[in-house]
């Protein structure tokens, strides 16, 4: 139903997760990101913002602003992601949702620190909200190295 985007504040998708999503997913997703930077100024760390998904095989886009590594408070940052990215998606009555490894490119964020961090944010949502609708929480991984380090750590969660 939902893919998430590793976003800017300023919801420019220029490169990495965020440029692939707006070539695969068309100019409109830039477009609507546009107009609602337009309304608030900026997209704060940790918060999350929604558009249509344009042409990809999804219902919509949510694009969450990770931490940028050694900006301080990096962990409750990217907890508050997660957490928030998984809220949106209940609000918006949609069951299935995948996030890419948020902060953990081009924002520097260690690899084993955002795997960590990632699924404990779905493990605390979880936790909270009994009556969420998602149906299934995936992690799209694009590299082996970061694979294996996501099910090292999703290993010792259960």
């Amino acid at each position: 139903d939902v893919i998430v985007n590793a976003a800017n504040s300023h919801l420019a998708h220029g490169g990495g997760v965020a440029g692939a999503i707006v070539k695969k997913g068309g100019y409109s997703i830039q477009q609507e990101s546009n107009a609602i930077i337009n309304k608030i100024g900026y997209l704060p760390v940790g918060e999350c913002a929604i558009t249509n998904a344009g042409k990809l095989p999804a219902k919509k886009i949510i694009h969450t602003v990770g931490p940028r590594w050694g900006e301080g408070d990096e962990y409750n940052k990217l907890l508050n992601s997660t957490y928030n990215a998984l809220k949106m998606a209940d609000e918006k009555h949609l069951s299935t949702i995948s996030f890419p490894a948020v902060s953990s490119g081009i924002f520097g964020f260690p690899k084993d620190k955002c795997a960590r961090v990632m699924l404990n944010g779905v493990k605390k949502y979880l936790a909270e909200n009994k009556d969420t609708q998602l149906k299934e929480i995936r992690f799209c991984i694009i590299d082996d190295y970061t694979l294996r380090i996501f099910e090292k750590e999703f290993e010792k969660l259960i």
